[in-house]
């Protein structure tokens, strides 16, 4: 068995795979796209046998699907992001009541910071609310055991299971043993029992009551630390503790590092502790963290990214109270002593732990403080050095912000409409995707921007509120397949008079370059035909539909204004492929004697692979796409394109087949 460095992500693949998990579906969404990438790597390539992997419609699509898989008794996998649960909560809150056969684990992933996400929401709160077992790992090996144990766990008591790693667990890296070959374990069947299988009232308060009861053992197994308490681990350092410190998911190896820090720099200040990881947050280990406690003043939670383990030990210390027995302080964010959002990392701990434990950071050994100046000293000289042989100006980088990549066609789409409504009272309703970025200057095509899909729906609302105003929504091919279909069929059934802008790049772009039902490519290798944008719009009663390539500013603008100018809901589809799907064609040219220098190319459009240096309009040859938007935006004809627009980037269609 061959050791790999592998992301989080790819060692959860497989071990899910090593597992038996032999139905595996979800919808890409960062930090837990690379899953689904992997499993389907891994069939493609004869590795993984008798195994089903697609990237579904939509998460409540996924979910349903491997619930039948789970019927039959199937082991399922099903992968997405925190929001993406959201959409997938539906079947889910269901599911529990009804129960699963085949073990059905749901691998969602959280976002703290969020670095690339609307929202910070916490799993471990949602799996509450669902009343469903959920996992939160510390790192890629602890997360892989976890994988395993949630699918027996998940078959011992017939309950989807949740595994919750967060962003910093998904994309580190580590070596892992990768067997040669996995086999999904088979199917067992479908056996009909419409006392099981149908959620009708009777079966729900049953199921309720067997819910009740399952996780009051689970919360027994989570406190066995023979068994799965084994990711509820408690350390000692020190005799007599009268300090705790609890720490959930990678806040635990923060918390470690910065109490190793900690050590170094007051060894002999620092308290004796107990230290304690949660790992199976819900249903609470209370038993096990109730012997835990015991003896201990005052206690410490660092978490990520609510207070969930905070509020459990806050309750666990009013039974206490009850009970008569001692209790301990507890430290967190509700006392405002932990940070309320984003992440942790080492930093913030060790702060708030030399704050909470009055550790002032000058009163550091002075032998601990000269070797830290001494190795900074070092990686100054280092990287002083290394700059001198790359022969490199030793300055500080600027950030730069989130931009569209130079030659996406939505930059043209989203400058098209601006210029369409020009003079008019517009709204642009934005959605989730790359082209969220159109929100910024100098485009400034995002008015709103809410969830997924949602730029429709909200397009109608904002125009039964305000009538005198026009309203353009914008949505991506794959977002339109995923979840804008109900607001279409919802604009045409009440008359709502909207424009929806559908930005066909064929493909998903924002989380990797996923297929969709748009492109027709499945990840099991085969080909279907691809569902149409127009005919799906029509079929759902848009009797209005233009069609643009959003590289040509005349056809573009022409074509919003025919749908803005048109009573009733109104499509236009703008074609035209991601830049990542095409090869590049010969970057443009500025004609320096024509420039006026007037800039217009680049506060109309704002490609970055424009600029201006030295009193010169200058195109970054490397990323220049040769899309020729500039070209059309400028008013003195100072800017070509050697080749002219060449076909695969003027349409998208033939650009795809």
């Amino acid at each position: 068995m061959p050791k790999k460095l592998l992301m989080g992500n790819e060692a959860f693949a497989h071990a899910a795979l090593a597992a038996g998990a032999s139905v595996i579906a979800g919808y890409p969404g960062t930090p837990s796209s690379e899953v689904i990438e992997t499993v389907a790597a891994r069939v493609a390539s004869g590795g993984a046998h008798d195994v089903h992997v697609e990237w579904s419609t939509n998460e409540k699509a996924a979910l349903e699907m491997l619930a039948g898989a789970s019927y039959a008794g199937a082991r399922t996998l099903f992968t997405c992001k925190q929001v993406g649960l959201n959409v997938a909560a539906d079947p889910l809150m269901s599911l529990n009541y009804v129960g699963v056969e085949g073990g059905c684990v749901l691998y969602v992933a959280d976002d703290p910071g969020p670095i690339s996400s609307q929202t910070e929401q916490d799993t471990r709160r949602f799996a509450s609310f669902a009343k469903v077992p959920v996992f939160d790992p510390e790192n890629i090996e602890q997360g892989m055991d976890m994988m395993a144990a949630a699918f027996e766990l998940s078959e011992a008591y017939r309950t989807p299971v949740i595994v919750r790693p967060t962003t910093r667990v998904c994309h580190s890296s580590t070596y892992v043993d990768v067997p040669d070959e996995t086999h999904g374990r088979p199917a067992r069947g479908f056996t009909k029992d419409d006392s099981r299988w149908v959620i009708f009232p009777a079966r729900s308060y049953r199921g309720h009551l067997e819910i009740v009861e399952r996780l009051a053992r689970i919360a027994e197994d989570f406190s066995d630390a023979r068994g799965l308490g084994r990711f509820n681990p408690v350390e000692h350092h020190g005799e007599s503790a009268r300090l705790g410190i609890v720490c959930g998911g990678v806040s635990t190896a923060y918390t470690r590092e910065a109490l190793a820090i900690l050590a170094a720099m007051h060894s002999d200040a620092l308290p004796a502790y107990r230290f304690m990881q949660i790992g199976t947050p819900y249903p609470f280990p209370a038993n096990l963290v109730d012997s835990f406690v015991d003896g201990l003043d005052e206690i410490i939670v660092f978490e990520e990214l609510d207070h969930v383990i905070e509020d459990e030990l806050c309750a666990l210390m009013g039974r206490r109270a009850m009970d008569g027995r001692a209790v301990a302080r507890v430290r967190g964010k509700r006392t405002g002593d932990t940070q309320m959002a984003g992440e942790n990392l080492v930093d913030n701990v060790l702060s708030q732990l030399e704050r909470m434990l009055g550790l002032a950071p000058d009163a550091a050994d002075d032998a601990a403080a000269a070797a830290a100046a001494a190795m900074a000293a070092a990686s100054d000289r280092a990287g002083a050095e290394t700059a001198e042989k790359r022969d490199l100006p030793d300055i500080e980088v600027p950030v730069r912000p989130p931009v569209l990549c130079a030659g996406c066609p939505h930059r043209g789409a989203f400058y098209a409409a601006k210029r369409a409504a020009r003079r008019r009272k517009v709204v642009f309703s934005g959605d989730i995707g790359c082209y969220t970025l159109g929100n910024a200057k100098p485009l400034d095509a995002i008015d709103t921007c809410l969830c997924m899909g949602a730029g429709i729906t909200m397009a109608q609302g904002l125009k039964v509120a305000e009538p005198d105003a026009k309203q353009i929504a914008f949505i991506g091919d794959s977002t339109f397949f995923a979840s804008g279909m109900t607001g279409v069929a919802n604009a045409v059934y009440n008359a709502h008079d909207i424009v929806i802008c559908v930005l066909d790049n064929r493909t998903t772009a924002m989380t990797g370059d996923q297929p969709h039902p748009g492109t027709g490519d499945t990840l099991m290798g085969t080909k279907s035909d691809p569902l149409d944008v127009e005919a799906v719009l029509f079929a759902l009663g848009v009797r209005m539909i233009e069609h643009a390539n959003p590289h040509c500013l005349d056809e573009s603008i022409d074509a919003v204004k025919r749908s803005l100018d048109f009573a009733g809901p109104s499509a236009v589809i703008f074609e035209a492929p991601c830049v990542n799907l095409i090869r590049p064609a010969s970057a443009c040219i500025v004609d320096q004697d024509a420039c006026t220098k007037c800039r217009r190319c680049i506060t109309a459009i704002g490609c970055p692979a424009i600029g201006f240096m030295d009193d010169r309009i200058m195109i970054d040859e490397t990323i220049c796409m040769g899309c020729g938007q500039c070209v059309q935006v400028c008013p003195y004809g100072a800017m070509t394109v050697p080749d002219g627009m060449p076909v695969e980037v003027r349409t998208g269609k033939e650009a795809h087949a």
